[in-house]
C-alpha cells in the first residue's frame, strides 16, 4: 500500500491537460492580435504576433541577465559570518 498521498498533479494526464490548455490560451491570444487596431510608433510593431514575440524575447533576456548577475553578485555561504 502506498503511504504517500496522491495529489492532482501527480497524474501525468492532468499535467498534459494543463499544458494543452496553456497552448490553446497562447494561440487564442496571438490570434486576438488580428481583432484590434494598433496605434504604433514603429512599422515593425504592425507585424502579426509582435507583442508576443517581443515579450518572449524580453523574458529570455531577463533570465540570461539574471544568470550573469548571479555570477557577479554571488557570495560564499558564510560571507556575513566572517
Amino acid at each position: 500500500m502506498n503511504s504517500e498521498k496522491d495529489y492532482w498533479l501527480d497524474d501525468p494526464r492532468n499535467v498534459n491537460k494543463i499544458v494543452y490548455t496553456l497552448y490553446a490560451v497562447c494561440a487564442l491570444l496571438v490570434l486576438g492580435d488580428l481583432l484590434y487596431h494598433k496605434h504604433v510608433h514603429f512599422d515593425f510593431e504592425h507585424w502579426f504576433g509582435f507583442a508576443g514575440f517581443f515579450g518572449f524575447v524580453a523574458c529570455v533576456a531577463l533570465v540570461l541577465a539574471a544568470r550573469l548577475l548571479r555570477v557577479v553578485l554571488k557570495r560564499e555561504e558564510d560571507y556575513y559570518d566572517q
